[in-house]
Formats: C-alpha cells, sequence, structure tokens
C-alpha cells in the first residue's frame, strides 16, 4: 500500500503559479485587445489558477470589447526558463487546429478569438478563447478519489461514458487535415510514425542522464509486436475525461489538442481507458475502492462499436503502448522536477514511473487477467 499522496507524485513538477504578474498581464492584455477591437476595449480582471498546466499556461481574465462583458481564457507557451515538458510548442498551429475541428466535426469547442503567434505582448505566443462553464474531472486529487464524478450515480457516468465516447467517434469521422498534424514520412505507417515521435521525445527526455529500462523494454517490446494496419484517423491524442468539460454529465468543451495527429483510432480508444486505469490502481494502491465500474475495457470498446459499426482491435497492444506513452511523459516530468529541485534522483530511474508495476504486468501479459 502507498501512502495517499503519491496519486500527486505526477504533478510536482506542474507551476504552482505563474511567474508572470497579474497586474502586467492585466496592462500587456489590455493593450493587446485595444490594438484588435478598439480604445473602448480592456482587460478588467486577471486570475491564475491555483493548479496550472505542465504544457502550457492557462489565464482567466475578465474583458470587455463591442460593449460586451465577456469571460476569457489565454493559452500561453511556456516560457524557456521553466525547462518546458516538450521540446516545442506551436500554440498558433492548435489555434487553428480548433477552429478546423469546429467546422469539420460536431463536438462541442469554446469560441475561439485571436491567436498571437509573436512574444511581443506576454513574452510568449498565446491564444484567446471564450470560458466555458462546466466541470472538468480533477487530477489532484483523482476524480476517482472522491469527486463530482464518484459521487454520481451508476446512470450518470454511463451517460458521462457513452457521451465521451461520442467525442472520440465525432473526431475519428472527421477528415484528417493535411497541414494541421504530423503525417507519417513515405512508406511509413501512421502507427509507426507515432511509435518513431515517441521515441525521439524520449530520447531528448533522457539526454544526459540514465534511462528508464522499463521504457526501453517497452519500446522493445513495442516495435515487436506493433500491429500492421493502415488506419490514419484523425485522433485527438489526449483523449481523456480530465480534458473534456461536462455540464449535467454531458460535454460542453473538448480541450488541450497538443497531442492531435494521425493514427489508428486506438490510440484515443485506449488512451482513454488507460488514463482512468492509471487512476484506477493508484485508489487500490491507496485502499480505496475508486471506479472499477467507470471506463472499463469492453465497455468503451462495445461503445463505439455501436456508435460507429468500427469494433476496436488489438486493445492488449494499444493500451501497453498507452501505457508506455504516459511513462514517458512522466519521466519527463521527473526530470523537471528534478532539475527544479522538487525532487532527488533516484538510484532507479524506473522509480520515476509511477504506474511502474502496470507497465511491467502488461508487458507480461498479466495486468488484465487481474483487472475484475
Amino acid at each position: 500500500m502507498v501512502d495517499i499522496d503519491d496519486a500527486g507524485k505526477a504533478e510536482v513538477a506542474r507551476p504552482s503559479e505563474s511567474r508572470r504578474d497579474p497586474e502586467w498581464l492585466r496592462d500587456r492584455l489590455s493593450e493587446w485587445i485595444k490594438h484588435h477591437e478598439g480604445e473602448d476595449a480592456a482587460v478588467t480582471e486577471v486570475t491564475i489558477p491555483e493548479s496550472n498546466g505542465m504544457s502550457s499556461e492557462t489565464i482567466l481574465a475578465k474583458a470587455r470589447w463591442g460593449g460586451v462583458e465577456r469571460d476569457i481564457v489565454v493559452r500561453v507557451a511556456p516560457q524557456a526558463d521553466s525547462d518546458p515538458v516538450f521540446p516545442s510548442y506551436n500554440l498558433d498551429g492548435q489555434f487553428r487546429l480548433i477552429e478546423y475541428v469546429r467546422a469539420n466535426c460536431d463536438i462541442p469547442l469554446p469560441t475561439l478569438w485571436w491567436s498571437e503567434p509573436s512574444d511581443a505582448a506576454l513574452g510568449a505566443p498565446f491564444f484567446v478563447m471564450d470560458r466555458v462553464n462546466g466541470e472538468v474531472p480533477p487530477d489532484v486529487m483523482p476524480y476517482n478519489f472522491g469527486s463530482w464524478v464518484s459521487e454520481a450515480t451508476p446512470e450518470q457516468r454511463n451517460q458521462m461514458m457513452r457521451d465521451s465516447v461520442r467525442v472520440l467517434a465525432q473526431i475519428h469521422a472527421a477528415p484528417a487535415p493535411a497541414d494541421l498534424v504530423s503525417h507519417p514520412e513515405p512508406g511509413e505507417t501512421a502507427l509507426a510514425a507515432h511509435l518513431r515521435r515517441l521515441r525521439e521525445f524520449y530520447d531528448w527526455a533522457a539526454e544526459g542522464r540514465a534511462g528508464s529500462p522499463l521504457i526501453e523494454r517497452a519500446f522493445a517490446w513495442a516495435e515487436e509486436n506493433l500491429p500492421a494496419t493502415e488506419d490514419a484517423v484523425l485522433t485527438w491524442g489526449d483523449a481523456r475525461i480530465g480534458n473534456i468539460m461536462y455540464r449535467d454529465f454531458t460535454p460542453v468543451a473538448v480541450l488541450d489538442w497538443e497531442m492531435a495527429t494521425v493514427g489508428p483510432r486506438e490510440l484515443d480508444i485506449a488512451w482513454m481507458i488507460f488514463l482512468h486505469r492509471f487512476f484506477q490502481d493508484l485508489a487500490a494502491m491507496a485502499g480505496m475502492d475508486g471506479l472499477p465500474d467507470f471506463l472499463r475495457r469492453d465497455d468503451v470498446a462495445t461503445e463505439y462499436l455501436q456508435q460507429t459499426g468500427y469494433r476496436p482491435t488489438d486493445l492488449d497492444f494499444y493500451t501497453t503502448y498507452a501505457a508506455l506513452i504516459h511513462a514517458v511523459i512522466m519521466f519527463r516530468i521527473q526530470c523537471r522536477a528534478i532539475h527544479f529541485g522538487q525532487a532527488q534522483e533516484p538510484a532507479d530511474p524506473d522509480e520515476m514511473i509511477l504506474h511502474r508495476p502496470t507497465l511491467e504486468a502488461m508487458l507480461n501479459g498479466t495486468y488484465w487477467g487481474q483487472v475484475k
């Protein structure tokens, strides 16, 4: 059994506060919005959430233009001295991708206003969108440890599962854009390209330090067991309920598109399944019941089949691959924590992977047999 606080280890490198002063932000955003909407426009208030994103910064603001008071969200690229999670960021690309998805897909998305690709105004690129009212399943503490999700009825959670799978189905039905997401190289499948890019990201994250033997083993397993599929639909990438805002258990905003690409639809399906299993395994380690009846693998796959007519395949591979992706991201996040003195370098690099037992069991083919 682990201490319940271990559930927050993945968040240790998440910025607890902005490096930017709220009053400075308000003045700079006001000046910037006046340039776009005229002298009557203004930003009247800026709030920086206590828990911010690990890959970009979220700023909440109240603004006025066109005689209308508005609640807005400003997504700002990370500053170079924050040792960003990913080697590069393209917020303008995300902005244009969200516009594309809105035009080609019937899913709820925030209204977008502007994208600013230069760093002149705030010291980093950013984009502006409307703030949507709703609830997001929390990561800290995880929603299955006690939240509005765990307090819901089984029927409400089942509705939440169905509607969340519908989001995936609708994204996958949209035509993949030619220039807004990464595509495979000639002679390469989309899945092989995804694995190659993940390997490149891990090599960058591990440069100059001891790598993880478990991650290396998982890469070898993935290369050996890679399904021979030509499937290449638009995938959301970070397809988890923690990136969906809900109202009455129905999605009202689909957020965070930085991991979008083309690939097999199972990438999204398995990611949604695995991220719940990640939290569920943490609950079990902490001696808690969690939500074992929520987002079960067979339920999600069956719901996807009913909605689309497509039966997800090779889910043993894709859920294990999802665990590998998550391991690489967690490894990078812990590297940041070590860099900022928030954590010590472990003697065993595999200790940087909180779901180490899960990934090991998946690689051994024993994980799903023990899941009730």
